[in-house]
Parts: C-alpha cells; sequence; structure tokens
C-alpha cells in the first residue's frame, strides 16, 4: 500500500483514480479478491466518513491486480455491506501497514 488520501466526497475519489488509470470496477468482481487474495495490491486508500451518520462511511480503495489491471473498490460500513471481499481488503491494508 503507497498512498492514503483524503477527498471531500467517495465521488471525487473515484475521478481522481479513475484519471491515474484505475478504471477497473472490482467491485463487480469480488469473488476473485476473496478466492485469490495474494492476486492484488493495494496501491491508494481513501476513506470517507459522513457529516452526521456513521453509515455513510465508506473506503475506496485503488487496487492493481498482478495480470496489470488497475481499478477500484468501494467498501460501505453499513450493516448490509459487510462483505467478504471487503474484509479481505482490510485485511490486506493492516499487512502492507507492516512492510
Amino acid at each position: 500500500m503507497s498512498n492514503i488520501y483524503h477527498y471531500a466526497t467517495v465521488s471525487k475519489a473515484l475521478d481522481d483514480l479513475n484519471e491515474m488509470g484505475f478504471t477497473f470496477d472490482f467491485n463487480l468482481h469480488e469473488e476473485d479478491i476473496v478466492k485469490n487474495p495474494s492476486h492484488y495490491e493495494i496501491q491508494h486508500i481513501y476513506r470517507y466518513e459522513g457529516d452526521t451518520n456513521p453509515d455513510d462511511e465508506a473506503t475506496v480503495y485503488g487496487i492493481k491486480s498482478t495480470s496489470g489491471k488497475k481499478g477500484v473498490f468501494v467498501a460501505g460500513y453499513a450493516a448490509n455491506s459487510d462483505n467478504g471481499a471487503a474484509k479481505v481488503l482490510i485485511d490486506l491494508t493492516i499487512k502492507g501497514r507492516n512492510k
């Protein structure tokens, strides 16, 4: 993991990552992240916290796969957004901090 950014909105983070070539939507293929976490590297992280509601919290990941594909994964923190890929990415983030 190389960079943590702070933007005013999730859409601004997505726009900037798109400009850096992170164009693939990994949310549509999250099952591969769960099955093959070693094939992915988090290169950018953006955390967004809503002003008044904790359910507005989200994390935007800029991810690069071992095949060279660059894209984004958006993980929310609402009760219904708990998924396997988000858990794997949190683990990758923590491991990346130890390097």
